[in-house]
């Protein structure tokens, strides 16, 4: 390790820094929205079609955000972009029949059905397609927001109860 390095991580007080950021944290989340509607959402033109997010790592008004949450919507006849990504992701079907192509495989799916991408070291690359000639087809994608799953409380709070012995606060 560098002396410079060294001495710029000797300038901070780590332990402090996660409390500060814990708090950070819990005042982003104080008046997070816990119950998301449809109707408040704009559908979004995007590279993979239409969406809707309900939750999304740039959505901070949220009481959680250890989720992507999003609907897609594909016209009648139509697909989705194609895309590579680690996978990991649960797909409820709301509405419409087609198939997902999954590393070039189908699997067939309709209103109700629940499909499961798989987590895969390598990714893996997903496109869907509806085959319904009029009728949109609907489904709600749910995901692990691997940027910041846990946050610093993890689910169960986060507090100093006391000091050791050898800390000594600066002057502030």
């Amino acid at each position: 390790m560098s002396d410079d390095r060294s001495a710029r991580l000797a300038e901070k007080n780590f332990w402090g820094e996660l409390l500060a950021l814990r708090d950070r944290q819990r005042a982003e989340r104080k008046d997070g929205m816990q119950v998301l509607k449809r109707r408040d959402l704009p559908l979004e033109a995007n590279r993979q079609g239409f969406m809707r997010w309900y939750m999304h790592p740039e959505i901070k008004d949220t009481v959680l955000s250890t989720y992507l949450c999003f609907e897609q919507e594909i016209p009648p006849g139509s697909r989705s972009g194609r895309v590579k990504f680690q996978g990991g992701q649960v797909i409820y079907v709301i509405a419409g029949r087609g198939y997902t192509l999954l590393d070039g495989v189908k699997h067939p799916w309709a209103a109700g059905d629940v499909i499961n991408l798989p987590l895969r070291r390598g990714g893996i690359v997903v496109q869907h397609f509806n085959e319904d000639p009029e009728t949109p087809a609907r489904f709600l994608a749910v995901e692990p927001n691997l940027f910041a799953c846990t946050s610093v409380d993890r689910g169960s709070g986060f507090e100093q109860l006391e000091d050791a012995p050898e800390f000594q606060r600066r002057p502030a």
